[in-house]
């Protein structure tokens, strides 16, 4: 299939500026770019797929270029239904130096920030040379605005559209930038940017937008109950990124493999005839997961995870590290003691048992591992000495429940 049958297959299509595009994708050679503001110091995995399309458009002969919005992240792009906090120059400085980082790192592409064609616009020159352009009935009939009307906007927000308009016209008459690529919810700020090229210009700019990526509820993918998956390893462990897509739903896991992954249409069928004849085996997710965590941090990390996985399922923790102690426990509460401690009073202590009386008899039971191994000695003194890293302890009671406790 031609890469506009490939793109429509993978739902990575929902708006599309001209029907003359999709002879200008099939073709190659365009100039295209994709833009994300600098409100984090880290991409997260719902950016995962704007970026893994930019390689897909870049592997069929276009150009791509990240635009890391210095300019517009002083702004910030209307929300629907609250305006954003503002955040410091600062702060915007220190997260774009972070995502140009980690986008070069992880993708290879160009970076661009609009705040070095922005910086010494002034508010007249801004008015006359591109809010000229702009008829207030027009930007009141976007979507993005519309939904914020009864609320209220400021002018702040409402002049986003505006500048995300002049960056599109910018690399257009720099970079011969022919092409945006966005979210559905971007679809009014391209438009926007391909009518103030054919006014200032008189040619023909072009833009399509993809499915935001969802879960069956129709929520936003990318959140756990620990918060957003970061791309930043350091922010979010591959072992916690492996944990999150092989949980993926059911109903859903075919859609991410299509929108996620380089598989074939051939693999992804495969997948899915096991998903529904075998699902205990859980293929699609392992392919998710294996294709995901190995383009983001390689082969190595992915293999890693699993191992903690499987460590953790068959409950053989003894060759786990500290690091990976922590990732397999965040977010669960430790207590903490400043001496050895003895197996019984350590589990009322975690709250593993209730009473001393209760404790001992999950010992006597051989109800209890610590750190990995079963302890039926209810003399058993549980030492800094023998923690992972003479930080932490883990104690399991029964097949599932988990407890931390910290060394001081």
């Amino acid at each position: 299939m031609n890469l506009f049958e490939e793109l429509t297959y993978r739902g990575l299509i929902n708006d599309i500026s001209s029907e003359d595009l999709k002879e200008k994708l099939n073709k190659g050679g365009m100039t295209f770019y994709i833009g994300t503001d600098p409100t984090g110091d880290s991409l997260h995995i719902g950016h995962y797929s704007s970026f893994l399309i930019s390689k897909r458009l870049a592997k069929a002969g276009h150009h791509p270029i990240l635009l890391v919005g210095g300019a517009t992240g002083l702004i910030g792009d209307p929300k629907p239904s609250s305006e954003r906090p503002m955040i410091t120059k600062e702060q915007v400085q220190h997260n774009f130096d972070c995502l140009k980082k980690q986008a070069t790192e992880l993708f290879g592409f160009e970076v661009v920030n609009n705040y070095d064609w922005c910086k010494d616009l002034n508010f007249i020159d801004f008015l006359r040379d591109y809010g000229k352009f702009f008829n207030v009935s027009y930007m009141l009939a976007k979507d993005i605005i519309k939904r914020r009307l009864d609320s209220g906007i400021t002018f702040t927000e409402f002049s986003y559209m505006i500048m995300q308009a002049l960056d599109f016209h910018y690399l257009y008459e720099t970079r011969n930038c022919e092409l945006q690529v966005a979210g559905q919810d971007q679809w009014g700020n391209i438009t926007a940017g391909i009518e103030l090229i054919r006014k200032k210009s008189g040619k023909e700019a072009y833009g399509f937008t993809m499915p935001l990526i969802t879960k069956s509820d129709g929520t936003k993918f990318g959140k756990s109950e620990g918060g957003a998956i970061w791309l930043d390893k350091n922010k979010t462990s591959s072992y916690e990124l492996y944990q999150f897509l092989i949980n993926s739903e059911d109903s859903k896991v075919i859609d991410y493999l299509k929108k996620l992954t380089f598989l074939t249409k051939e693999e992804i069928d495969e997948l899915e005839v096991s998903l529904q004849n075998e699902p205990h085996l859980r293929k699609p997710h392992k392919a998710l997961a294996k294709a995901v965590i190995t383009d983001l941090h390689g082969e190595e990390e992915y293999n890693h995870a699993v191992s903690i996985s499987e460590a953790l399922f068959k409950g053989n923790i003894k060759d786990l590290s500290l690091e990976d102690i922590e990732a397999c426990f965040k977010g669960l509460k430790q207590q903490e003691t400043n001496e050895d401690i003895n197996i019984v009073d350590a589990l009322v202590l975690v709250k593993a048992a209730q009473s001393k009386r209760e404790a001992r008899d999950f010992v006597n039971n051989g109800a209890t591992l610590i750190n990995g191994e079963v302890i039926k000695d209810i003399n058993f003194m549980i030492t800094k000495e023998n923690a992972f890293g003479n930080k932490t302890t883990v104690i399991r009671r029964g097949k599932k429940n988990y407890y931390l406790l910290k060394h001081n």
